[in-house]
């Protein structure tokens, strides 16, 4: 590897401090979470939110489970409408001038998350220091900083309004609000990481990358195998440590890796590689990989969010009735998370699922959704997306669809991605190109992460779609003793396992 860098020594000698506030939340989680709930009240008091629901009688948990109700995109989406429109001191009392894009659902084709400068600075961020902290914590001969991180954002939009709101996917935020210690050593230029024409960026990331020293890389999985053959195959080279000979560690979340490791072993085939996961969303950074020697991630107890969580054995959305505080989770057991986070989300249903590992720390693992989806690369089809583009393509193609399921087939090497659906159809189409083309085109009306991973046909291609014989759904719910009362295919599944039985029972 390259030499020591004066960075490295410097970096080295600042995560001791990070290091020692981390495993003092490890220790003392219920009081490090106390400590974050009393700062979101005080905090969340005087803005139109906390007046509405009282924060000034708020003393303990107790009073805020009583009264603060359960919330959803639905629930906030009024009050986001209005921050669209300039207003400020709704839900957070920082003015808040970023909205990270999301999928959509019910209420549209998109969410537009608010994102404040504190969950900028104290959550994200933080975030991807002590990703690199715990890391080096682990690794202290590392020589991450002598090199570049090569990490690739979305795009920004400008909505309009008197002071220029934005709306971006969250990556493209974080690059526009990079602090100069980390743009000094990003790669690729920022007018690159921004492109929306995702096949014209995947070229120029390759292209202008590809010279670099590059030592990390970050991103989803499934567009990092895109760009990493491009490179391959302009270079020449059989694998990624000949171009990045001090290439260390890659950076991944927001999808399952299982489908998608043993094609970095092909692309890197070298024992001292480390992959490190994180669980972030729009809505906040939550947890981290904190021992290569383990699969499960730290739960992050002092960025700003305070954890609650419904069983999933008695989960109803925002009517769930019992709530608890992480003090009460047992661990093996199936939660829904609830955040309440210094971007302004109040007791918000997150919408994943989490399972603890231990107590002592507090580890878990992504286990679902609490509704069904594919996110195979990052697209979170969620079934509300699923049913409207199914309908429009059915009234389009004059056809009668009597039920479906889909799942992901995963990228394989160089071939990109797909979903795989059977669908009964009471009334076939004449045309079964047509019907998935116009199916394939009102997904992406639906959503739009959906959308941005079909451009051209780079991370996912057209779906694939069987045509169920006969009684197939029926069949398998009385094999698996469902048939009749509440029972039903599942829509959506993030795994082939339904799918390829059910393909078997076609055959």
């Amino acid at each position: 590897m390259a030499g020591l860098n004066p960075l490295n020594s410097i970096f080295s000698w600042l995560i001791k401090k990070r290091i020692h506030q981390i495993d003092l939340f490890k220790k003392h989680p219920v009081e490090v979470q106390g400590d974050v709930f009393r700062d979101l009240i005080e905090k969340g008091k005087n803005t139109k939110w906390g007046e509405t629901h009282n924060f000034e009688a708020i003393k303990k948990y107790e009073d805020f489970a009583a009264q603060v109700p359960l919330t959803d995109y639905p629930t906030m989406k009024p009050y986001v409408d209005r921050m669209l429109e300039g207003e400020q001191n709704l839900l957070w009392p920082s003015e808040i001038y970023w909205f990270a894009k999301s999928s959509g659902t019910t209420t549209g084709k998109s969410k537009f998350l608010p994102v404040s400068e504190e969950a900028i600075e104290d959550c994200h961020y933080k975030g991807g220091k002590d990703l690199l902290s715990l890391y080096y914590n682990q690794f202290p001969d590392s020589k991450l900083y002598g090199g570049k991180h090569l990490a690739m954002g979305g795009s920004v939009d400008v909505t309009g309004g008197a002071k220029k709101l934005h709306t971006a996917d969250l990556s493209a935020i974080i690059v526009e609000n990079m602090p100069w210690w980390a743009e000094f050593r990003r790669a690729p230029r920022k007018d690159i990481a921004l492109m929306s024409n995702w096949e014209e960026k995947i070229e120029k990331l390759a292209q202008t990358t590809m010279d670099e020293d590059i030592r990390i890389i970050a991103g989803v999985p499934s567009w990092t195998l895109v760009l990493c053959n491009r490179i391959l195959e302009i270079s020449g080279k059989s694998n990624l440590r000949e171009v990045w000979p001090d290439l260390e560690l890659f950076i991944h979340g927001g999808v399952s890796f299982e489908p998608y490791k043993e094609q970095f072993k092909k692309l890197i085939p070298f024992d001292d590689m480390h992959y490190v996961e994180t669980y972030n969303a729009s809505e906040g950074f939550f947890g981290i990989q904190d021992d290569q020697k383990k699969s499960d991630l730290l739960l992050m107890l002092d960025y700003g969010i305070f954890f609650e969580f419904i069983l999933m054995d008695e989960f109803k959305g925002t009517k769930s009735e019992k709530v608890i505080p992480i003090n009460e989770v047992e661990v093996g057991v199936n939660y829904a998370v609830v955040i309440t986070t210094n971007a302004g989300f109040w007791r918000y249903v997150l919408g994943d699922t989490i399972r603890f590992t231990s107590k002592k720390p507090y580890r878990f693992k992504v286990s679902g959704r609490t509704k069904s989806f594919i996110n195979a690369c990052g697209e979170e089809l969620v079934v509300e997306n699923a049913d409207k583009a199914i309908a429009r393509a059915a009234q389009l193609t004059m056809v009668k669809v009597s039920d479906y399921t889909a799942a992901p087939k995963f990228m394989d090497g160089k071939e990109a991605g797909a979903h795989e659906w059977i669908i009964e159809f009471e009334k076939p189409p004449a045309d079964l190109d047509e019907f998935v083309k116009t199916l394939d085109t009102a997904l992406k009306d639906e959503n739009t992460d959906y959308e941005a991973k079909r451009s051209a046909d780079l991370s996912l291609k057209m779906p694939i779609v069987h045509i169920a014989r006969e009684h197939l759904f029926d069949d398998w719910l009385k094999k698996h003793n469902k048939l009749g009362g509440q029972h039903k295919i599942p829509r959506l599944n993030n795994n082939r396992d339904l799918l390829e039985e059910l393909l078997e029972m076609m055959a």
